[in-house]
């Protein structure tokens, strides 16, 4: 299953309809491109209006590292959802790990930050990515985490 989605169908309505996050947590503006089955890349627009940047760090706006990872999550959560075709089911997906984060360079307001995603293994509902975010080609984190696919708590 190596189809390619159309990056156009993955504005930010798109990603509205394939996450159930929203303002002020939503970390993801659009798919660049999406592989079924493989990888994914999104963006996230980094606005100086971003709420952590009121207290990280005062005179210094950097975004958070955590968030970058959960950026990538996101972006993985759709590559999972869209691949899995589970789009209106109100399944989620739920972070079981992370493992080697790195964190190479700052992000600061008035970036575009691309996440790349990718599948590392497949089990069931338990999956394995790989994640790099990057500003301008060059790497700001760099992380393997894992992710489990259940439903919503009742």
């Amino acid at each position: 299953m190596s189809e390619e989605k159309a990056a156009a169908a993955y504005d930010i309505r798109k990603v509205l309809e394939a996450l159930p996050h929203r303002y002020p947590l939503l970390l993801v503006d659009r798919v660049e491109s999406l592989t079924l089955g493989e990888s994914i890349h999104a963006v996230k627009a980094v606005s100086f209006n971003e709420a952590f940047f009121q207290g990280h760090f005062p005179g210094r706006p950097i975004m958070p590292g955590v968030l970058q990872i959960e950026a990538m999550a996101q972006a993985a959560a759709i590559l999972g959802i869209e691949t899995l075709e589970l789009a209106g089911t109100g399944k989620l997906v739920y972070f079981m790990g992370i493992d080697g984060a790195k964190f190479r360079n700052p992000v600061e307001p008035g970036c575009l930050l691309d996440l790349h995603v990718e599948f590392v293994q497949k089990r069931s509902r338990v999956y394995k990515f790989k994640g790099k975010a990057s500003v301008e080609g060059k790497t700001t984190c760099d992380v393997e985490f894992t992710a489990m696919i259940a439903d919503p708590p009742a």
